[in-house]
């Protein structure tokens, strides 16, 4: 079972990006379950979604607590909230900024981690870029796509699609192709490195 954690804050689309992975899962023939971990918070307070992928019926219900997969959509949570807890150096980490694991005063914490599960994307500028909003997650799926072999970008896409409509639907597939773009190059940088 493959299990990702994806942080935000209440507005960025946390939940939804949960859900889409799992859209993108199951029309993949995958078993795959999303769900949120948040009360009674408000519009920009620290939320979590959860989303869990298998070949085979997934029976657990608890929160993700050792998560293959972290994707953080705003990085500003980084030095608030333990994103990392359960995380190993074997784990993918995804984050929404234009700027290193260095840059986001992490890069110690990450050292022991394979290079190429490290992946940042410049999601929030690509959505409004794309879509003219702010929010990161259907960018960073595509990201997740380009790093992770769980979905395929064309299942991303037709979940984007299930979830969204006309323009905001197209917006949000352009931002994601644009990103799984970007990390590909990054990680064929980082390779040959």
């Amino acid at each position: 079972m493959f299990q990702v954690r994806i942080h935000g804050r209440g507005g960025q689309g946390v939940v939804s990006a949960a859900e889409m992975l799992s859209v993108a899962a199951f029309l993949e023939d995958k078993h795959a379950q999303a769900f949120p971990s948040f009360g009674s918070e408000r519009m920009g307070a620290p939320v979590m979604a959860f989303c869990r992928i298998d070949s085979k019926e997934i029976r657990l219900r608890e929160p993700v607590m050792n998560p293959d997969a972290l994707i953080i959509q705003d990085p500003t949570l980084l030095h608030q909230v333990d994103l990392f807890s359960g995380v190993t150096t074997e784990g993918l980490i995804l984050i929404n900024s234009t700027r290193s694991f260095a840059e986001l005063g992490i890069g110690d914490f990450v050292e022991g981690f394979h290079p190429d599960l490290l992946c940042t994307v410049p999601a929030t500028e690509l959505a409004l870029k794309h879509v003219g909003r702010p929010l990161p997650n259907a960018a960073l799926l595509g990201g997740f796509a380009a790093v992770c072999d769980q979905v395929r970008l064309e299942s991303v896409f037709a979940a984007i699609r299930e979830k969204f409509s006309g323009k905001v639907a197209e917006g949000n597939v352009a931002a994601a192709r644009e990103a799984f773009e970007i990390v590909m190059k990054e990680r064929e940088e980082a390779s040959h490195a």
